[in-house]
């Protein structure tokens, strides 16, 4: 495949006003606008969804989004701060001819990102990618056919928007968390209210942590990716259990009432029993990815459900569920993809569905998960050079020695090496059955990464 300028896996991310500049935004609505009226010829209307987590970032990147936009004639709906999949719903329902959310996820908060879905919900395909770049480089030939005067876009705020997303997520539902005790942790992002809304709505006992944003504390020690003080809290409140969502809402990491993580492989096995068991899970099957762990892999071979593995990215997860017909799949990392519902990973849609399987099993998550027994993993995440980071396996030194780690690990475990695709790190995962050789075989290539291309 063409390598990429500005999109990554997962829309174009980078430090605000660094890497992903107001320019870039511009560019990227003159390109998008371009395409869709390209697209639809004959349509007097296009219109597109925009959504934002809470970033400070986010009004700056905005503003130029939408210049670029409205200035080619295309009509914007601003929803204000919601999840991301709040908007690829949003964008459905509302029949626009796209959707995008500013957001960079699980990043810090000094990132930004723009994601875009087509009007169907999903994320754009490789190749739309590559032409909105094309375009994007050619925006002062086609800023040439920006509108004039009274026949530029118009932008309506539309922050009302939020409740029908809320909706939505109550209609999954059915009955109520009455009796449960539930610690929520929105990051400080785009779930910040949301999450509170929808369990309070449905009789839980509610306490809500990191839900004050201020524009730089999202994921700031907090959230799916830190859930340390979270686990805290639901020991000290003897809550049912916690939950935890990434910056802008798409993940799920949930804490057992002793304070134990559990992660998303272990919510697909919760939610995997229960769709089953009501004769719901399309073919048994569910999709994961090469990360997830082979202890997991043969929990549920043994409940008779069949584990698919898939790329890491949520793209390469929905793409294989698609092609096989499967209604559920997701990551290690939390990113979980429920499709009767929605088509894009929904951390508070899954939060929801987890509860729901507790409730109607009457068992607790940690009795739940307690059969899975992990093999031992870690993964290394070495901090690279950004402009070096797909170079890993064009080197001589790394692949030598994952070479002779992966003879030396031969039937007993697994050597994984990959490029994040949102941040300038090399990921280094080793599974196997002995945790000394794993952690050895981990930090000795880890160590050649960081020396080759640190």
């Amino acid at each position: 495949m063409q390598k990429r300028k500005y999109f990554g896996t997962d829309g174009i991310r980078g430090e605000a006003n660094r890497e992903l500049t107001v320019d870039i935004a511009m560019r990227l609505g003159y390109a998008l606008a371009y395409y869709l009226k390209k697209k639809n010829p004959d349509k007097k209307k296009i219109n597109v969804v925009i959504g934002s987590d809470t970033r400070i970032s986010g009004y700056m990147l905005r503003s130029a989004l939408m210049a670029g936009l409205s200035s080619m004639g295309v009509h914007i709906t601003y929803v204000g701060v919601l999840p991301t999949p709040g908007v690829a719903y949003l964008t459905q329902i509302k029949s626009a001819d796209a959707g995008i959310m500013i957001s960079a996820s699980h990043n810090p908060a000094k990132d930004n990102g723009i994601k875009i879905f087509r009007s169907n919900g999903t994320k754009l395909p490789d190749e739309i990618e590559l032409e909105l770049e094309v375009l994007m480089d050619s925006y002062e030939e086609i800023s040439k056919e920006c509108v004039a005067g009274d026949k530029v876009g118009k932008v309506l705020m539309e922050d009302d928007d939020f409740f029908l997303y809320r909706d939505f997520l109550l209609s999954t539902v059915k009955g109520d968390f009455s009796g449960m005790k539930i610690i929520l942790d929105a990051a400080n992002g785009a779930a910040f209210e949301l999450a509170r809304s929808v369990f309070s709505r449905l009789g839980a006992e509610i306490v809500s942590i990191n839900d004050l944003p201020n524009g730089t504390n999202i994921n700031v020690n907090c959230g799916s990716t830190h859930p340390e003080i979270l686990a805290k809290v639901v020991v000290g409140y003897s809550a049912d259990l916690g939950l935890a969502y990434d910056g802008d809402a798409d993940r799920l990491m949930a804490v057992d009432k002793f304070g134990n993580i559990i992660d998303g492989d272990k919510i697909i096995s919760i939610l995997a029993l229960n769709l089953k068991e009501k004769d719901e899970l399309n073919n048994n099957k569910v999709v994961t990815t090469v990360m997830s762990n082979m202890g997991f892999e043969k929990y549920l071979e043994n409940k008779g459900i069949t584990l698919v593995r898939a790329n890491v990215g949520d793209r390469y997860v929905i793409a294989k569920m698609k092609e096989q017909g499967l209604n559920l799949g997701g990551e290690q990392s939390g990113h979980i993809i429920m499709s009767d519902y929605n088509t894009t990973g929904d951390g508070v849609l899954v939060s929801l569905k987890l509860v729901e399987a507790l409730r109607d099993c009457g068992k607790s998550i940690d009795e739940l998960v307690s059969g899975i027994v992990d093999w031992p993993q870690i993964l290394v995440n070495v901090r690279v050079e950004n402009s070096k980071k797909n170079t890993w396996n064009e080197n001589s030194v790394i692949k030598e020695i994952i070479k002779i780690k992966e003879k030396e690990m031969d039937g007993l475990g697994r050597v994984l090496v990959r490029t994040s695709g949102t941040e300038p790190l090399v990921r280094v995962m080793v599974e196997g059955k002995d945790k000394t050789q794993v952690d050895s075989v981990a930090e000795e290539i880890a160590q050649v990464v960081k020396k080759e291309l640190g």
